[in-house]
């Protein structure tokens, strides 16, 4: 049995793979899937931070243009995020691991308020840390943030689990000549304007040596496949 390369991680779920074959919200099946692959991962001994975005339920670039103000919508966006990480929460719970949702918007009636040393105590104690309410700050997407936890909480990589097997130089479900890569710098996907991420958190990844790794959470066990060095992704590294 392999190995895991790496102990310690942040993955960035997006919003949308929480839908599954659905246009909105949750699903359920989908849910548990991604519960029960991120506590097979963590039975190999890896320490496990997660960034869940709100795009299934809430976007707010989106409605920015729609006359709501950007701050008020990266505001309720944070809110989604918060749904999404006490659902995924309680989903890995029922599939036999312990997480615990901390959100950088205080709110204590509903879950724990982000603090880095306390955030370190729970992932010492083998739970996993959802990672939610964003940076709480508007303008920064899940994906800085995703990357920004890792820096603060020493994990060796972000695990970027979109819909599509890696990154391609155009949307490979629009563009059928679009380019796979299979490796890339930082600086590359920055130049290439490659939207897996945004420049931020790509830049500040970049800064801190922080390798992504983009592969398809559709694929069974996609989480535990990419810690055992096995399936299709895509490194982006200095």
């Amino acid at each position: 049995m392999a190995e895991p390369i790496y102990r310690r991680v942040v993955v960035k779920v997006s919003g949308e793979a929480l839908m599954g074959p659905d246009g909105f919200g949750i699903h359920q099946p989908t849910l548990q899937t991604i519960a029960a692959d991120l506590v097979a991962t963590q039975a190999l001994g890896v320490s496990l931070g997660i960034v869940v975005g709100g795009g299934n339920i809430f976007r707010g670039m989106q409605v920015s243009g729609q006359g709501i103000p950007r701050v008020s919508g990266d505001l309720m966006g944070m809110l989604a995020t918060v749904m999404n990480a006490l659902a995924l929460e309680a989903a890995i719970e029922t599939a036999g691991g312990a997480a615990r949702t901390m959100s950088a918007v205080a709110m204590p009636d509903i879950c724990e308020i982000y603090e880095r040393r306390r955030a370190l105590r729970h992932l010492g104690k083998n739970r996993m840390v959802l990672l939610a309410g964003g940076t709480g700050n508007p303008f920064f997407t899940t994906d800085t943030t995703a990357v920004l936890r890792a820096a603060e909480l020493g994990a060796q990589a972000v695990l970027k689990a979109t819909n599509v097997d890696g990154v391609y130089s155009a949307d490979p479900k629009r563009d059928a000549k679009a380019v796979r890569y299979d490796r890339l710098t930082h600086r590359e996907a920055i130049e290439r304007d490659l939207k897996v991420m945004d420049a931020t958190a790509f830049a500040l990844a970049r800064e801190n040596g922080m390798p992504i790794i983009v592969f398809s959470i559709l694929q069974a066990r996609a989480i535990e496949s990419v810690l055992r060095g096995q399936g299709r992704v895509t490194v982006v590294c200095s």
